[in-house]
């Protein structure tokens, strides 16, 4: 299955900026009360972030590393050596005491000591679309509603109205769309990190006179519309083309260019699609970008597991090391939490295709940075990885925990539009064992 079957919404950027774009004719057409209530909105999100920098806090960012189709907790985070459901795969030491993982993974192990590793993972959820669906949300599917997912939700609680960069972007895949929070909160799509986002300049004779007639005339269409109807996907809409606007004109926008960095950081990252979008994913949050997914598809490995996912991990091996030294180096990695997962394990019975099946039973995944309790592995399976035996953690508990390193209030609830409320996470209890 392909990662962009999983979007519900249309990529987007974020919210509008009618100070910026309005002159005092399209002031007094806009309306002063919509006005104003969109320019308090984006004075008290700027006005959080200028006292948490003068606090010296750095707001929290996230970056997850999607790994589409379901990686193997044998071939990564937790091998077993030894038994007969190993297969290929050989097990190394790691800089955290005591630690083992796939030898694949010779430069993750290098850092190791800044992550931790979650063996307990479990969920009911086996087809892709519906665990994928619970990965990016913590809820399971549900025909009534469409949830928010994670980045959604960063987006709505911890980005800025008035940011110039979308505050949620996903690389080389859609990742799941914002639900009943509005299309407004949905991911700005890059499908090939090698190139910045297309279409930023203005059409062939307008320059940015002509272009900003055309913008005014276009609110105050939309405004009287909005007005009439008083349809949120209106104000959606409107803010989509403002945040499409702010980002066109902004100077930041050049964080989009990972062919700024020198050679040797790039070639650190590794030659591949995925390398590379997880140094666009470091710029991007140095940049004020607040969740950032990168996806490495191909792990729905039914057939030819060990070569297949050999080489998977040989692309995500320098990606992910790299990234987790360089937000270090930088002083980020504090604020920025990073998430490695999929949406389910393989099973420890290997098939007759040299393959592993679906598995939701029992998986692995891993965090770091961000105020997560380094050097551990949390929770474990038994000697075939075919059970969690110790500390086994549900979605809901990893979404809340998620939540509280992030800054967020796990149990925060939204209304949806038919009337239910809501929360980031369902009834999940936060693991503070991860918490450091």
């Amino acid at each position: 299955m392909k990662h962009n079957d999983i979007t519900d919404e249309t990529p987007c950027s974020g919210p509008v900026d009618l100070w910026s774009q309005a002159d005092r004719r399209g002031f007094l057409q806009a309306g002063m009360g919509g006005f104003l209530s969109l320019f308090f909105a984006q004075w008290l999100g700027s006005a959080q972030g200028v006292a948490a920098q003068a606090k010296g806090v750095r707001p929290k960012s996230c970056i997850l590393l999607w790994m589409n189709g379901g990686p193997s907790h044998l071939e990564t985070f937790d091998p077993k050596p030894g038994t007969p459901t190993r297969g290929s795969a050989s097990a190394i030491k790691t800089r955290a005491a005591g630690i083992q993982i796939a030898a694949g993974f010779a430069q993750v192990a290098e850092v190791a000591d800044k992550m931790a590793i979650v063996r307990g993972m479990t969920s009911k959820e086996g087809s892709h679309q519906r665990a994928q669906y619970l990965m990016h949300t913590g809820y399971a599917p549900n025909p009534t509603i469409a949830h928010p997912s994670l980045g959604a939700w960063v987006n709505k609680e911890l980005g800025a109205a008035s940011a110039e960069l979308p505050n949620f972007v996903s690389i080389s895949g859609p990742s799941m769309g914002a639900g009943f929070l509005g299309v407004q909160y949905a991911p700005f799509v890059v499908q090939n990190p090698n190139q910045s986002p297309q279409n930023i300049a203005y059409a062939r004779n307008v320059n940015a006179e002509r272009f900003d007639t055309r913008m005014n005339g276009l609110n105050f269409l939309e405004q009287g519309f909005q007005n009439e109807t008083q349809d949120n996907k209106v104000k959606g809409h409107r803010e989509v083309y403002g945040k499409a606007v702010r980002m066109m004109r902004s100077p930041r926008l050049k964080a989009f260019d990972i062919k700024e960095e020198p050679t040797a950081v790039q070639q650190a990252y590794g030659n591949s699609n995925f390398g590379r979008g997880c140094l666009m994913a470091r710029r991007l949050v140095e940049s004020g970008v607040r969740f950032v997914e990168v996806v490495q598809d191909g792990w729905d490995t039914h057939n030819d597991n060990f070569n297949r996912t050999g080489k998977l991990i040989a692309n995500v091996d320098p990606a992910m090391a790299t990234l987790i030294k360089d937000l270090a180096e930088r002083d980020m990695l504090d604020s920025t939490l990073i998430l490695w997962m999929g949406e389910f394990g393989r099973t420890p019975r290997i098939n007759a295709n040299e393959g592993r099946d679906h598995y939701p039973q029992a998986w692995n995944m891993a965090l770091a940075g961000g105020g997560v309790r380094a050097g551990i592995a949390y929770g474990a399976t038994d000697e075939t990885g075919a059970k969690v035996v110790d500390k086994p953690i549900l979605v809901p508990d990893l979404f809340a925990t998620v939540a509280t390193l992030l800054g967020m209030k796990p149990d925060k609830s939204l209304v949806s539009p038919i009337g239910r409320p809501i929360a980031i996470t369902e009834k999940g209890k936060v693991v503070q064992e991860l918490i450091a």
